[in-house]
């Protein structure tokens, strides 16, 4: 019952686009009845050449089957384009919403989830689920279509001839129903098996200069081989699974046929030509459906792996929103930071990071906040950027209680310059538009300029439009780390946070980063989150966090 559930959720994603899915699943059909006229007409061709005793007799139903010759080809085609159209589509959505869901629930940050599992999910197990249509729904279709079809031709012919033909074909149509259960599990543990191994590889890779110098690469390749040889099981046993519903559909297929053929050995329909041309036909019928029934075995197995995309994809898309957005959204008067008897612990086991803070950025303030490594500066950064919410307490901006604000009005007023800012590997205009979208050119250069960056980019042959590289391998980390003051100076926020902005950085470099952000900032309010203070900063006040508090700095 979960598996259908989960399924029936997916069907729900694709509502927008049960046009293109109904149209395949129709051209499909349309594909699978002109074989089947195909054979019908052959079959009815040999019936009336059997009757009369020569092969001209059947000569006039080539008339019939000319149109259909050409159709046949042009609906398969038909077939593929639309199923294929439909499931694009269907998937571009999937990965969409739960990109969407995902932004919403890991707004800070992958946190103890996997990366690389993270990423399976949203491209292989999104992957699965085309299975879901292609191999499973439109398949089952068509099969459907066939049957129906087979069980009306017979049945003007003979109702104890289409019973015994129809019945085992019409039992086929179960067999991914049947495949599924049997499938499931081996389907589960697949996924989970495939989403381990794209972890173990891509974390390795994403670390891999910490790997060559701890000399750990032996380690890490016997993790991914591991986890390699797993997967490869599990997909053995799923591929058992298929590998017997296809034994069971060829079974079935062969029980008609011999059915058929038993019927008409018998003396069915009083024997002589009229049943051996009701045998005839029906031998024909079977054999056309054949093919639309082959794909029912592997039908099952696509619904299984299907079902355990569409569970791992939920279990990562249904976890709580960290901190919910209110019905409706209050519009603050001003960017006034006020932090009020503020507790905060990330997880009820562990140690409140904050006890009673209380702290206040007046309107063009500049404050410095010091503290070692996990005194709380960039959990003061996640609560201020409504990331997480405080467990007792209150933060309020322009004097609206961050309960009554959305996510998105915080952070059209508050920006942040992360200790890790990532230029994406895209043009530095588009890393830059980030921060506002509908920025022009000018606009992007003069924030370029208060970054004192412009004039290094301006001597690239290929300007804004020079691209950075992953995570911004381009430039140095001192330049990237300019691209990115500029990236937050474009946002239209009142406030600024800068979080370690000078982190990695020498010495030389880090004293003109910061002597730089005086003049950038403008008239803005800002916190500096750093460990020290080299006397270029100019704050308005220095705090220092200790105990959950923010103290003055010299008391």
């Amino acid at each position: 019952m979960t598996a259908a559930r989960d399924l029936a959720r997916i069907l729900g994603l694709w509502r927008s686009r049960r046009g293109w899915l109904l149209l395949g699943a129709l051209v499909a059909c349309g594909s699978a009845l002109a074989g089947l006229a195909l054979l019908a007409l052959a079959g009815s061709g040999v019936a009336r050449g059997l009757a009369t005793g020569t092969l001209a007799a059947g000569a006039a139903t080539l008339v019939l089957m000319r149109p259909l010759i050409l159709l046949r080809p042009l609906l398969r085609w038909g077939e593929r384009m639309a199923t294929h159209e439909a499931t694009f589509r269907a998937l571009a959505d999937t990965r969409v919403w739960f990109f969407r869901r995902l932004a919403e629930r890991l707004s800070a940050g992958p946190g103890l989830n996997r990366s690389g599992d993270l990423l399976g999910r949203m491209v292989g197990d999104v992957e699965a689920l085309d299975g879901f249509y292609l191999r499973a729904l439109v398949p089952v279709a068509a099969a459907a279509a066939v049957v129906v079809a087979i069980a009306a031709i017979l049945g003007a012919l003979s109702l104890a001839l289409a019973a015994i033909v129809t019945l085992p074909i019409a039992l086929a149509l179960l067999l991914p129903l049947l495949v599924a259960p049997f499938a499931a599990r081996a389907a589960a543990r697949n996924a989970a098996a495939t989403g381990a191994l794209r972890a173990e590889a891509v974390e390795p890779l994403v670390a891999m200069e910490d790997i060559l110098a701890a000399n750990a690469e032996p380690r890490a390749l016997a993790r991914v081989e591991a986890a390699a040889q797993r997967m490869d099981r599990e997909r053995r046993r799923l591929s058992r699974a298929g590998s017997l519903g296809a034994a069971s559909g060829a079974l079935l297929i062969q029980a008609a046929l011999l059915g058929a053929l038993a019927w008409g050995i018998s003396g069915g329909a009083g024997g002589g030509s009229t049943g051996a041309g009701a045998v005839v036909v029906a031998l024909f019928l079977v054999l056309a459906a054949a093919d639309a029934l082959g794909a029912l075995p592997r039908a099952g197995a696509a619904l299984a792996l299907a079902s355990a995309g569409a569970r791992r994809l939920l279990e990562a898309a249904d976890q709580p929103v960290p901190v919910p957005d209110p019905p409706a959204s209050a519009t603050p008067a001003g960017h006034a930071i006020s932090m009020r008897g503020v507790r905060f612990a990330w997880a009820p086991d562990r140690a409140p990071v904050f006890e009673g803070l209380d702290l206040d950025l007046p309107e063009g303030a500049r404050i410095a906040l010091l503290g070692p490594s996990g005194a709380g500066k960039s959990t003061l950064a996640a609560l201020l950027l409504k990331l997480a919410a405080p467990q007792e307490g209150s933060i309020a901006v322009g004097g609206v209680d961050y309960a009554s604000l959305s996510a998105d009005a915080v952070r059209t007023r508050i920006a942040c310059l992360t200790q890790e800012a990532v230029l994406f590997d895209d043009s530095i205009a588009a890393n830059l538009r980030l921060a506002a979208p509908d920025a022009p050119d000018a606009a992007l250069w003069d924030a370029l300029e208060r970054a004192r960056i412009a004039e290094l980019i301006r001597a690239l042959p290929e300007g804004l439009e020079t691209r950075c590289g992953e995570a911004g391998a381009r430039f140095s980390g001192g330049q990237a780390r300019r691209i990115a003051l500029a990236r937050a100076l474009l946002s239209p926020a009142s406030v600024l946070i800068l979080d370690e902005p000078t982190a990695g950085l020498d010495a030389a470099t880090e004293r003109a980063f910061l002597e730089t952000l005086d003049s950038a900032l403008g008239g803005r309010s800002a916190i500096l989150i750093t460990h020290r203070l080299i006397g270029v900063e100019r704050p308005t006040r220095i705090l220092r966090l200790a105990g959950g508090q923010a103290l003055p700095a010299m008391s």
